[in-house]
This record gives structure tokens, sequence and C-alpha cells, in this order.
């Protein structure tokens, strides 16, 4: 299989070189034990593993004894490797001592953020780790052999299964996924009461990716509360596979009344088809909506990969004027139109041009299919899905 390269490993190589600690997270199967093995590493530590986890969660002190004799063992600091740390969230605090005490330096990985959470928010081990996301393969990362549109949107970039050429065995891995994901994620660790109820809110869920979150009308399919059905998107968060857009509120000269309902993006196409229980053979208003979730994924993954408070976001009024995505850096705003076309033409920027009057912006973006950038009036440019890399200049 043809190597990958993944652009977070420079970074992560950098903040190493800086003696600092990482936590790294990101969903299953997008990498990141891969990525350790490309990484100068003394020793790991598998917590995904039974007995080792159970050995732990037994007694929380053999980890620090077991490191601090390791250190002293090969005389140097080392860097320890710790697979799926949100196993064991009892270790955390022992990690930081060993960090405080400059006993070793870590690498935590893990594939859901619910356990490492202190009252609700992330423990980052405030001024000890740095901290990065792993996301599927960008464009940037993907083969050029590998970049087919109609494949990506319908089987996403999980490295494991864009480089497999077998469309059957990637429908038959993707399946896999979801079950595993409701069996271990969900039925193991007791997230809900009832598997069914969450098992058809994932279909539903996955269904409605990319629109505007509608908890009453899931709760009245699926038969269960409201506040069970945010609870439940809360988990998809949680377990890294479900990504919220807020909408971008910022007020106006012409004081639109604007929609303030967030969207759900599945971090990957390929999850989210199976998940929907869908076919392979889609039409084209839906891959017109899956292009639009991808380049949003995208534009997502480039900006959390820089170091620079990126957001992405979405425009939309009670009339029904829409930006499908918003980078804002700053006091800079950049609005951009998804459109499944490959023939641009200025009448599919006219809420565009609503955006940019009413904020009082020079230029907006329209990616489509057209093979060339393409100049469609002095503020208005289309530009290939391929190059959508380049809008995120800041």
């Amino acid at each position: 299989m043809e190597k990958l390269s993944r652009s977070l490993k420079s970074a992560i190589t950098t903040a190493l070189q800086r003696n600092k600690s990482i936590l790294l997270l990101g969903s299953r199967q997008v990498g990141k034990t891969t990525l350790l093995m490309e990484l100068s590493i003394d020793r790991t530590i598998t917590l995904a593993r039974p007995a080792i986890r159970q050995q732990y969660e037994q007694n929380i002190e053999t980890y620090s004894q077991e490191i601090e004799s390791f250190a002293e063992k090969i005389g140097k600091k080392p860097l320890i490797a710790v697979d799926e740390i949100q196993k064991v969230p009892e270790l955390m605090d022992a990690t930081q001592d060993l960090i405080d005490r400059n006993i070793a330096q870590f690498i935590l990985t893990g594939s859901s953020a619910r356990k490492l959470k202190k009252q609700h928010q992330l423990n980052w081990l405030p001024g000890r780790v740095v901290y990065f996301h792993l996301d599927p393969l960008t464009l940037q990362e993907l083969p050029k052999s590998h970049q087919q549109l109609e494949k990506i949107l319908l089987y996403g970039t999980l490295p494991g299964i864009v480089m497999d050429s077998d469309n059957e065995a990637r429908e038959q891995d993707l399946e896999s996924y979801v079950i595993t994901y409701l069996e271990e994620e969900i039925r193991q660790e007791a997230l809900v009461r009832k598997l069914g109820d969450f098992a058809k809110f994932l279909q539903l869920a996955a269904v409605e990716s990319g629109q505007l979150a509608n908890f009453n009308n899931i709760s009245k399919d699926i038969g269960v509360a409201q506040t069970t059905i945010a609870s439940y998107y809360q988990i998809l968060e949680d377990c890294l596979i479900a990504e919220r857009i807020e909408p971008f509120t910022k007020t106006s000269s012409a004081r639109r009344r604007l929609v303030k309902t967030c969207k759900y993006l599945f971090f990957d196409l390929g999850i989210r088809r199976l998940a929907a229980k869908e076919g392979d053979r889609l039409p084209d208003k839906l891959m017109g909506q899956l292009f639009e979730q991808f380049i949003g994924l995208e534009l997502l993954h480039i900006a959390r990969s820089h170091a620079k408070r990126i957001t992405l976001n979405f425009w939309r009024d009670l009339e029904g004027r829409e930006i499908d995505w918003i980078i804002s850096y700053k006091e800079k705003i950049l609005p951009i139109e998804v459109k499944w076309t490959d023939k641009p033409t200025i009448k599919d920027a006219r809420h565009l041009k609503t955006f940019l009057s009413d904020y009082h912006l020079k230029t907006g973006y329209i990616v489509c299919r057209c093979h060339q950038s393409q100049k469609l009036d002095e503020q208005i440019t289309a530009i290939p899905w391929q190059d959508v890399q380049d809008l995120i200049k800041f």
C-alpha cells in the first residue's frame, strides 16, 4: 500500500522538540497508531488491550512506578505513547504528575473526549500538553490518483478505506465501523439506556447531516424526549463522530433576522452514508448535498491544522438566503458557496452578492466542479474543488 504523509507529523515533531507532551485525539481508524509508528517513541502503552487496562485500573500507582523505572533503566527522559487514554482517564492525573516532575514526555491518543472531561470541559493538562486533532485524509494528503470526487463522496477518506481499490471491501469495512462503534463505544460504555433508540437516532442524524438540526422532528420519529436527542448528539461530538457547526450571527448593516440553529456534520462521508443506510447509487441532488458537506469538512480540517484561531460557520436568514460556509479569522470574513456544477455563472452567486453587500466585503468564492478558476465578476471567483485549500491564506 502506498505510504501516506500526514500534515500533522511536522507540527507534532516541532512540539516534541520544544519539550512539550502531546494529546492527539481523532476518531477510530483515522491513522493515529500509524502516525505514532513514525515517531521516535521509547515505549507504547496500549490501553485497548483488556489485560493492560485492567492492570492500571486496579492499581493506578503501577503506571507511574513502571514509567519511573523505565526512565531510570534507559538513563534518559523517555517519550511514552499511551494509546486510547480515555479507557483509563484516571491516568491523566498520574501523567500530569510525571510531566511536572520531568520524568517523561508523553503522546496521549484517544478516540473519545467523553471520559477526559472535567466539569464538562476537556482536561487539557493546562500548560503541559499541546492538543492536536487528527482527521481523515485531506485533499493535500490524498495521492492524486485517489482524488476522485464521486468516490470521496461515497466512501469518505479514512486511510484504510480510501486506499482500498475494492469497492465491495470498502463497503464491508464501513459497515463494520458503524456496527463496532455501536457495540464498543455505546453498548460497552453504557452511554445510553436503549441501544435500539440510539441506533435509530444514528441513522436519522446521518440522514440529516449538513442540515439545520431539528431535535423536535427526530424526537417525534423515535419517540424520545428532545433532551435525549440533545444528549445523543453530545455523544456523537464527544466520540468525535459529528462536528457541530455554529451559525454566523454577526449583525450586518441590513439587520436581517438570522437562523441561530446549528448544523452537524459527520466526520467522514463514508461513515455517514453507511450510518444512514443509503446505497452507493445516489441521486444528483443528494450528491450535491454531500459535495457541500465535503467542502465544509475539508475547510474545517484545514483550518484545524493551522495554529491560528480560524473558525468555520454558515449563514442563513429567516427568508431562506444562505451561504454554505463562512471562514473567519480575527476581523477577516470569507464567504463560500458550493455548487454541484461544472459551469458556474453569476446567477449562482446571488446570495453571495447579498452577503457581501450586507457586510461590506469585497470578495466571495464559489467552489464547484469547474476545471479552472473563473472570475465571474469583480467580486466573485469560481474555483475547482481541488483548490479549496487555497482559500485559507490567513
